[in-house]
């Protein structure tokens, strides 16, 4: 009874507050928003082409997903509600993607926010694609079983089309192998949004080169300063004529920091080494690496110039 009581008083003072809601309201039809009474079936009745009937294999047309646009409204949940177009009183729906009479870019990619806002996505606004006006469906084909830009053999080419210089770079003696597809842009690139730079997925560049070359992030007892401060220091990610992505060949490369006191200023003659080697042989081969092969840095107790 004392239970009984209480529970009596805990819904008073609920209903009071407002702490439980209300009855919902009745929520509209499909059809009193405008949308097609048989959604995506009234569509394909006049657009059963080949390049807009796959949709049908793809994520976007699970009808029992209430998140997907089938789930929803079928087409008219992207291309908007368009019953003029549908009683073939105007020749397009309300939101065109591509082609001579395209809709704005913000009025596109508003229709893909709309559910494809969190996750990876969650940066776009403010991000770099965003406010050079690039619209979603600039990368993305919808309209297909599989998305060229979500396949590795496939996206960097839909990346190439803007980023021309990476194309080239892709290309030269030493790079990752992108073209080979075993790496992909965004691997290291989110084109959504990123807090760190250049779109990387990381905050830092070392952050994300470190996805791969775990090896290289320690602590180490030895540490190299720019090594630890910023791979670009030395590398180039995207390609370079030299071996390992490098910048520029050794001794080259080294001697932009080490190029003031010992043998490291002696690059081509003068001061021998050890009263025999002359500097010149540090030209050959790996330069400078030869011997301080531990260039990333060392575990060694006698590892303080990264020796092998």
């Amino acid at each position: 009874m004392k239970r009984h009581l209480q529970w009596v008083l805990l819904c008073g003072i609920g209903l009071a507050f407002g702490a439980f809601p209300a009855k919902a309201e009745t929520t509209a039809t499909p059809q009193q928003l405008g949308f097609a009474a048989e959604g995506e079936k009234t569509c394909l009745k006049c657009h059963d082409e080949q390049k807009v009937v796959p949709i049908l294999q793809t994520p976007h047309a699970v009808k029992g997903d209430h998140h997907s646009p089938f789930g929803q409204a079928g087409c008219e949940s992207c291309h908007g509600a368009s019953p003029d177009h549908v009683a073939r009183k105007v020749k397009f729906p309300t939101v065109v993607f591509k082609g001579p009479n395209i809709s704005p870019v913000d009025v596109r990619n508003q229709q893909c926010l709309s559910c494809h806002q969190s996750g990876l996505r969650m940066n776009w606004q403010g991000s770099q694609h965003a406010t050079n006006d690039v619209a979603c469906t600039n990368c993305h084909t919808i309209h297909v079983a599989k998305d060229p830009v979500l396949v590795k053999a496939t996206q960097p080419e839909k990346c190439f089309t803007c980023h021309a210089e990476q194309r080239a770079d892709a290309s030269k003696y030493s790079h990752h192998p992108i073209n080979e597809g075993k790496v992909v842009c965004s691997d290291c690139h989110n084109p959504h949004g990123s807090a760190g730079p250049k779109l990387l997925k990381e905050f830092t560049v070392n952050e994300t080169c470190y996805n791969c070359h775990a090896e290289k992030r320690g602590p180490l007892l030895w540490e190299h300063e720019p090594v630890r401060e910023n791979c670009l220091n030395c590398h180039t990610p995207h390609g370079s004529t030299q071996a390992r992505l490098l910048i520029q060949r050794p001794p080259f490369l080294c001697q932009e920091c080490h190029a003031n006191s010992g043998h490291q200023s002696q690059m081509l003659g003068g001061q021998n080494l050890a009263g025999q080697l002359s500097a010149n042989v540090r030209m050959m081969a790996r330069g400078c690496v030869n011997c301080h092969s531990n260039i990333h840095g060392s575990n060694s107790p006698i590892g303080t110039f990264f020796t092998r």
